[in-house]
């Protein structure tokens, strides 16, 4: 029996929602922080442009290999553990972050964004913790909520940015001193979770799927491939948009604005989301969001002027929003309770493995091919389309499955 049985009219559900919801508002500010001005701090202390987004991308990397320890320890300990180990993370990667900084150390710059994926990890599990307590009905309403969040740390953050990054004579260290402080107090908001510790499992009970048997199950496979391309794809243009705004002639203020329209568009859908799911089913949400996401490529692509940007990167926001929460519902009713440890980190190391790899590729993609800041957005848009030709033709594959397979 999973916690969720426990309750049928969703109050603990809908209070720990809100809880999530704010945590989501305050401790979230800081991802469009760091994604804002990260690849323009990693250029300037780079000794070549191609490592400018570098940054980011070893945020994606400290997420990824921090998944499965910070999955373990919420399993055993409970949510609340495993969010007080993110916010430690986050606090700690702030202070490395500015030091990095204040010394001109790319290096150790490079160690607070490792740091910093210890929180990036931790935040991506905001999600499931709102499944745990909540109805089958529920539940993907709870984890669109929980995402919907992310409206207020879309305008925080890049407001925050706008304020601290000029604001000492070292450019964006007083952004990286707000992290610390978005961390500290942000914190204090998990005292308040209402969530069960998981039961420790009795000798005889299921000892559940291996890592390969859960991968094999043909929707939960699906359901991974499909979350990695559209958080791997909106990674991959999020990140080099600050670069590409800046290199098209365009100020850091623009960039932000940018940052902020696709951080709203990333979230505002959320409102939603869950219930478009329980209408029109899973599929066609995760369906419709692999559009989008080409739709956002196709965009970018007809130009460099400021309003391609802002639509491209919205589309790009919205796409995201229904391919990553229809994928992540999708996942959340594949597996057993006692399977969800096991699966929800193995869920985000292949997540954000390919996140990593995304945000990898994209300086090299938008730095070094070609001459110019043009050439490079370029390039990071056309690369989106083998892969959404891959999580496409996965769903395509699930959706003609007979449903008794």
């Amino acid at each position: 029996m999973s916690i969720a049985d426990s309750y049928t009219d969703d109050t603990k559900a809908r209070r720990n929602v809100w809880i999530l919801v704010l945590a989501q508002a305050i401790l979230g500010a800081q991802m469009p922080m760091i994604f804002t001005i990260g690849g323009l701090a990693g250029q300037s202390l780079a000794s070549n442009a191609c490592f400018a987004t570098l940054p980011i991308s070893l945020i994606v990397a400290g997420s990824m290999l921090s998944a499965t320890p910070i999955s373990a320890i919420m399993q055993k300990w409970g949510r609340r553990a495993g969010f007080f180990v993110g916010a430690a993370g986050g606090t700690l990667g702030g202070i490395v972050g500015a030091y990095g900084l204040y010394t001109a150390s790319f290096p150790i710059f490079l160690l607070g964004s490792l740091l910093t994926g210890v929180y990036m990890s931790a935040h991506g599990f905001y999600r499931f913790a709102a499944a745990d307590t909540a109805s089958d009905e529920f539940r993907p309403k709870a984890i669109s909520y929980v995402m919907a969040g992310g409206l207020a740390a879309a305008i925080i953050g890049p407001q925050i940015v706008k304020l601290t990054s000029q604001a000492f004579v070292i450019p964006f260290l007083g952004t990286y001193l707000a992290v610390i402080a978005v961390n500290v107090l942000g914190s204090f908001l998990f005292l308040l979770l209402d969530i069960p510790k998981p039961q420790p499992p009795a000798a005889d009970s299921p000892k559940g799927r291996s890592r390969m048997e859960l991968l094999k199950t043909p929707r939960i496979a699906v359901a991974v491939i499909c979350a990695m391309v559209s958080y791997a794809l909106m990674n991959l243009v999020m990140t080099s948009t600050p670069l590409a705004v800046v290199g098209c002639g365009f100020d850091e203020g623009n960039a932000a604005d940018v940052v902020t329209f696709h951080v709203l568009a990333m979230y505002i859908p959320s409102f939603f989301t869950g219930h478009l799911i329980a209408r029109f089913g899973v599929e066609k949400i995760v369906a419709t969001g692999l559009i989008i996401l080409a739709g956002a490529g196709a965009v970018a692509l007809q130009g460099v002027e400021l309003e391609n940007f802002f639509v491209a990167l919205v589309l790009l926001g919205v796409g995201w929003n229904f391919g990553f929460i229809g994928a992540t519902t999708m996942l959340a009713g594949a597996h057993e309770p006692h399977e969800r440890g096991r699966m929800q980190g193995l869920n985000d190391l292949l997540v954000f493995g390919g996140v990593t790899m995304a945000s990898l590729a994209s300086g090299g993609l938008m730095n070094c091919s070609g001459g110019s800041a043009i050439e490079g957005w370029n390039a990071v848009n056309m690369a989106m389309a083998p892969f959404l030709m891959l999580a496409g033709g996965a769903l395509i594959w699930l959706m003609l499955r007979p449903k008794d397979a």
